[in-house]
């Protein structure tokens, strides 16, 4: 088994945390993990980015090497076609379809949404909305693992666990909140792949 993932977005849309529940559900199921973040700008919304490599045999680098990508996890369309050098021929995209406009000279939205739509692969979802379901928009980043979800190699009650492990502190209400967006955004993902 092995899955190279890519993280992207802007920084306070959760990337850190998606990249924590996954990992808690690799280290779960005794995968070896390595993993490699940018922050930069990340608290002004400047963009992130994290390599998360997982396989059930030693990984050598940190990097994912461009075409290498199985998943590309976008939380922010543009962020998403920044990224896609990395995706493999085989790869999935998984993106959140609601851009962030942080730029004054923000790409057009029709065009980025064209590109995306031209992919083989791809899953594009309106998180925000289905956050607003779950019952707090801020849980639009557990809606997209959601989503991204049927292309991770490890089973979702080890996600669920792994998100379990992340939000406890804070109680069980935001727990079930969480659990609940992750739902709502791979079942999204189940019926438009």
């Amino acid at each position: 088994m092995k899955s190279d993932i890519i993280l992207a977005g802007v920084g306070g849309q959760g990337i850190l945390s998606i990249a924590a529940a996954i990992g808690n559900a690799a280290l779960a199921e005794n995968l070896f993990l390595k993993q490699a973040e940018t922050h930069g700008m990340s608290q002004r919304g400047g963009a992130v980015i994290s390599h998360l490599r997982l396989s059930d045999k030693e990984i050598a680098s940190d990097l994912i090497p461009i075409g290498k990508a199985d998943l590309i996890l976008s939380v922010e369309p543009m962020e998403s076609l920044r990224y896609l050098p990395f995706l493999s021929a085989t790869g999935y995209l998984v993106t959140n379809i609601t851009p962030f406009v942080n730029i004054p000279n923000y790409p057009d939205y029709d065009a980025i949404m064209e590109q995306i739509k031209a992919l083989p692969r791809f899953v594009a979802i309106d998180a925000d909305e289905l956050a607003k379901e779950a019952g707090n928009t801020r849980a639009s980043n557990m809606v997209m693992l959601g989503a991204a979800s049927p292309f991770i190699d490890i089973e979702i009650e080890k996600l669920e666990a792994g998100i379990r492990q992340i939000f406890e502190q804070k109680g069980e209400e935001i727990v079930e909140m969480n659990l609940k967006a992750l739902r709502l955004g791979r079942k999204f993902s189940e019926k438009n792949r």
